[in-house]
């Protein structure tokens, strides 16, 4: 996916070959670690070192917070994104130096006699199964391992292993590096792609060497560390092989030193530097989405079907035999009228609650509007992986913006449902806090958590302040700023009056939030394969990057959302119940419930490893905030169409 060039950046790149033949002495724009590099030989160059992860307790530690060795000058943070501090990342330089072309096997340092509670966190470490992240000019570290003769591929390398029969805990402190180089030799002006998709000119670039992969193969070697402290960092060491016996690894004691070392093979290869992150971006199961959408498909033919037969063989027909009879006939046919005829004078009757749906259906459009755009962009690849923290950063950017959106629609269907503007600004004031707030309490609560166990997940005091400084200076005057707009666009009417007392209900045999509820399965059948896949990579550490897919199971996901709503809005007109705003909403909002019962199910099926209340608080906390967005998101879309859908209806009656 990265290495081709959609074709309207082939046009960008084109428009930019065509300015260079006309501007001969043209210079290129370079951003740090998002343009490619090229290294000439013996050149140093650095890794950097993210936070220790683990798919046992989803808890972030700093790489520092075990006895590794550091720096000679001193541990330093890279600077990080809004999205990587959310993530929990915390991007630290390393003493791991690797010069360029040059094999080596070099010495570290060794570590000073562990403190009992120095010893215990690695094996804590180790026995929760946890990660150490490692990046050399921003690829991640793979290694790769054999289970039941299938080659498994990994990012990162475990801080320590716990042997099957073994009591003994065993530390990583050996490390075999394998970096992929590319030999690129400079052809004077030429048109560049970096990884986030953008195209460039370059004239000065040198001939040299190119990182395009960056392997491990982690070992427990134990050394003398009498002798080996002697050595200075960065003094030959002889080459080991990883030892199978346990005698000679490298157990966790305390009062015991620990001596780390690395080794460095570099290793010619084929692929070019726009192509390195293929390796990472492989989705095995390709099959199984294009099922998924089938699924899908399958899914809104068969409610198109239902919808098709609705307004062509029933509504269109009752209305097409209404408008072909004289007056007196239809006086006539009014005192006989069934169905959803009968509720003409109730339909646009006034709600329960109906600030709170105005609130929910803007704050669904904002939803829908920042996944729609965050989608298409990641599709485009503009947003690649290459750039950590991006894709969260953008989808809060969006977010922010599109509250102008939020307000405008929230404010519109204020109006038509009052007749009137006044109380606007408490409807848009109150869009702009309700999805946000309620994230911003479970984000506390969370956050107040991964303080206590001191994750490196823990916002810090100045985020929630920058979070709030932008909540409040950007979204909510965009979204009063929607509202106003909203107050002076032009009203919508209702076709037909409502009456002043309320026509009764008639009794069902079982109640109707039952079929709204049952509603959901529809669209939860759209989106659940493609919703494993999310999840995998949120939890396990995986990388999504199949966002074609997900675009067009969004997209059916609308269709579908649009189709079960208006249905079941029909199905309760025609038993004569004309409360169907809020089950209009909540018929393809329920999607959300059995988002969070898959959320749960995958909690207990899939990441059986995922130990400790603390984790799965954590986790159910994070899978909450999903459904709500998803329920406001697919409540707001089946709304809309639904009043779209009564509001045609209606206005085709002749009643007066």
């Amino acid at each position: 996916m990265v290495a081709k060039m959609p074709s309207s950046r082939w046009i960008s790149a084109s428009l930019l070959v065509m300015l260079l033949s006309m501007h001969p002495a043209v210079h290129a724009f370079y951003l740090p670690g998002t343009f490619m590099h090229t290294y000439s030989p013996g050149e140093a160059i650095w890794a950097k070192v993210n936070s220790l992860t683990s798919i046992e307790t989803e808890l972030p530690f700093s790489y520092y917070s075990l006895p590794y060795c550091k720096p000679p000058e001193g541990v330093k943070k890279s600077a990080e994104n809004l999205g990587e501090i959310l993530m929990g990342d915390q991007i630290d330089n390393s003493p791991y130096r690797f010069r360029v072309n040059v094999n080596e096997s070099v010495y570290l340092c060794t570590t000073d006699l562990l403190t009992k509670d120095q010893a215990e966190l690695l094996k804590k470490r180790a026995r929760n199964l946890y990660q150490v992240n490692m990046v050399l000019d921003n690829l991640p570290v793979m290694r790769f391992t054999e289970q039941n003769g299938v080659t498994i591929q990994w990012t990162g390398f475990p801080v320590g292993y716990n042997p099957t029969g073994s009591n003994e805990d065993y530390i990583i402190n050996h490390l075999k590096f394998r970096v992929l180089v590319h030999q690129y030799q400079a052809q004077g002006d030429v048109v560049v792609t970096s990884e986030d998709g953008v195209a460039m000119v370059e004239s000065d670039r040198k001939s040299g060497f190119q990182i395009v992969g960056f392997e491990v193969v982690p070992c427990s070697v134990r050394r003398d560390p009498e002798a080996m402290s002697k050595l200075k960092m960065y003094d030959k060491v002889d080459s080991v092989n990883c030892p199978l016996e346990l005698e000679k690894s490298q157990a966790i004691h305390e009062n015991d030193r620990i001596t780390f070392t690395y080794e460095v093979e570099y290793v010619k290869s084929n692929i070019k530097w726009p192509s390195r992150w293929d390796a990472y971006l492989k989705m095995d199961g390709a099959k199984v989405h294009w099922f998924s959408i089938m699924n899908s498909m399958m899914v809104v033919f068969f409610l198109a079907g239902i919808v098709f037969v609705i307004f062509l063989r029933t509504v269109r027909r009752d209305l097409t035999r209404y408008e072909e009879m004289d007056k007196e006939a239809q006086a006539q046919m009014n005192e006989e009228l069934s169905g959803w005829k009968l509720v003409v004078g109730d339909v646009f009757r006034e709600p329960c609650c109906s600030k709170l749906l105005c609130v929910m259906v803007a704050d669904g459009i904002q939803i829908t509007g920042m996944a729609v755009v965050t989608i298409v962009f990641a599709a485009l690849g503009f947003l690649s992986p290459a750039s950590r923290g991006m894709l969260l950063t953008g989808m809060i950017i969006l977010y922010l913006f599109l509250g102008i959106i939020a307000g405008y629609v929230g404010v519109r269907v204020w109006r038509t449902i009052k007749g009137t503007s006044e109380g606007w600004k408490s409807v848009a004031w109150l869009t702009s806090c309700f999805f946000p707030g309620i994230v911003f309490i479970i984000l506390t609560v969370l956050n107040s958590i991964l303080w206590g166990k001191k994750s490196t997940g823990a916002l810090p005091i100045s985020l929630f302040f920058t979070l709030l400084a932008l909540w409040f200076c950007i979204s909510v005057p965009l979204t009063l700023i929607g509202g106003l707009l909203g107050t002076r666009a032009a009203s919508i009417d209702y076709p037909v009056r409502t009456n002043q007392i309320p026509r009764e209900i008639p009794e069902r045999k079982f109640p109707s939030w039952l079929l709204v509820l049952g509603a959901g399965t529809l669209p939860f059948g759209t989106l659940f394969i493609e919703l494993f896949f999310i999840l995998s990579s949120i939890w396990l550490g995986r990388f999504y990057y199949v966002f074609g897919f997900l675009f067009i199971v969004l997209f059916l996901l609308v269709i579908v959302c649009g189709e079960v709503s208006l249905v079941l809005t029909y199905m309760h007109l025609c038993v004569e119940d004309w409360k169907w705003w809020w089950k209009a909403f909540f018929a393809s909002g329920s999607v959300a419930f059995y988002v969070f019962l898959y959320s749960i199910n995958y909690l207990v099926f899939d990441l059986r490893s995922l130990s400790g209340p603390v984790s799965a608080t954590l986790y159910l906390g994070y899978s909450l905030i999903m459904a709500l967005a998803i329920m406001l998101s697919t409540g707001a879309i089946g709304f809309l169409l639904s009043f779209y859908f009564v509001h045609y209806l209606f206005s085709s009656v002749k009643i007066d």
